[in-house]
């Protein structure tokens, strides 16, 4: 494995259409599951007001932000319908059962 990539945990470790939360020097990042197994890494902040995004409802290949229902786009990190920002997504890829997030910049903080 490549020292770009960070090994946060196996598919298993979060439930279906649910998150967590991978604390890192520039802030949350929220990794999200979708039904069919899909891994995707967000900051964990809606663009609206900052909300908390992985404690929002995952539905197909979005989130909805818990504060105000904004949608954001898991793939692409922006919001959807007639709301307008972006979050920024951090590169994420499984292999063999495995979690990986793109590690440069991105620094863990300790626990």
């Amino acid at each position: 494995m490549s020292n770009d990539w960070l090994d946060i945990g196996t598919l298993n470790d979060i439930p279906k259409r649910a998150a967590r939360v991978v604390k890192t020097v520039r802030g949350d990042i929220a990794i999200f599951r979708t039904m069919d197994d899909q891994v995707f890494a967000l900051d964990d902040k809606c663009p609206h007001k900052g909300g908390p995004l992985s404690q929002g409802i995952v539905q197909g290949d979005s989130v909805t932000c818990p504060l105000h229902n904004w949608v954001i786009s898991l793939k692409t990190g922006e919001a959807q319908g007639a709301d307008q920002g972006c979050t920024r997504t951090i590169a994420v890829k499984l292999q063999e059962g495995r979690i990986l997030l793109s590690w440069p910049g991105l620094a863990v903080k300790a626990a």
